[in-house]
């Protein structure tokens, strides 16, 4: 194990902990009221009408199965009586299901400002960022989804080292080495 290893794999994702905490504290306390994008609905329905509840819902199944894949222990599935092909079925079907829902339906949205003069004279720096980030975590995760499943390569049990790397970081155990061993989709991911 080397010092990247543990910059990337133990530092850097305690210190992102701990600015996330801290960045919602501070805005709790200081911006109540700038939690969220500014609302454009009353600029233009139609296409807001499908891209919202398709990327809120998309986003809702992703972070379900994140919290599954990464949270619940493989050997708890596996005591569950849910087969290792099973969940890999699952997952894969899910996942791709709605993590294509939420790109569709960001690319509704980021299509809806663009196109809108009155959205987009609403949009904020703040937005336009974070629809870049957003777009990016989406389409890696999609990508990881691929490449996990074996559609793109030879397949990948992230449960193996990715799922319990996740957990050791909150049970202030962690370890690096598990990280360093995943593919580079997963650690851009």
């Amino acid at each position: 194990m080397n010092s990247t290893d543990i910059l990337l794999w133990v530092a850097l994702p305690y210190l992102t902990i701990a600015v996330f905490a801290t960045g919602m504290f501070w805005r709790y306390k200081y911006d109540k009221f700038g939690w969220t994008t500014r609302s454009s609905q009353l600029y233009e329905r139609k296409v807001i009408r499908i891209a919202s509840p398709l990327f809120h819902l998309g986003i809702l199944a992703v972070l379900g199965g994140h919290i599954m894949g990464l949270l619940i222990p493989e050997n708890w599935t596996n005591a569950a009586g849910l087969s290792e092909d099973s969940y890999h079925v699952m997952a894969v079907g899910l996942g791709a299901v709605s993590g294509a829902c939420t790109l569709f339906g960001i690319s509704l949205l980021i299509y809806r400002r663009r196109t809108n003069g009155a959205v987009f004279a609403a949009t904020t720096k703040n937005d336009k960022t974070m629809y870049i980030f957003l777009t990016a975590a989406i389409c890696l995760g999609l990508l990881t989804t691929l490449v996990g499943s074996g559609i793109i390569g030879d397949g990948y049990n992230y449960r193996e080292t990715v799922s319990p790397w996740f957990r050791s970081i909150f049970l202030m155990n962690p370890q690096p080495q598990l990280m360093a061993e995943a593919p580079s989709s997963f650690q851009i991911h």
